[in-house]
């Protein structure tokens, strides 16, 4: 992945089950195995998906709305402008409970170091 910028109204809304998702990225870069970032919009009440766990690291922008976040075995509720990071191999979720759409960006990485996915940590 080259350096680059992404234009909003350039990025193609994809329907969910729970809201919308948006697409930035999803590349290897100069020092990383991958890199990914999307924009997702959920749904008041919904969450994002069922509890999961992965091997990358995830750090969520939250823009608009209230989530309730699952960080470390505990819920969290937080508002926009608030960052959540995920350690490798956590289970971990988002739950809209406002009611308006919540707005976030995920960023997802992948290093040379990163390994499979392993059982979940609390």
């Amino acid at each position: 992945l080259p350096s680059s910028a992404f234009e909003w109204n350039a990025l193609k809304a994809t329907p969910t089950k729970v809201g919308e998702r948006r697409a930035v990225f999803d590349s290897p870069t100069e020092t990383l195995e991958n890199l990914e970032m999307h924009v997702t919009t959920l749904n008041p009440g919904e969450y994002a998906h069922p509890p999961h766990q992965h091997p990358e690291e995830e750090l969520t922008i939250v823009r608009e709305g209230t989530v309730e976040a699952l960080v470390n075995g505990e819920r969290k509720r937080l508002g926009p402008g608030s960052v959540i990071f995920q350690a490798p191999n956590r289970l971990h979720t988002l739950q809209n409970v406002g009611t308006t759409p919540v707005v976030y960006h995920v960023l997802k990485w992948r290093s040379i170091k990163t390994g499979p996915v392993l059982p979940a940590k609390p």
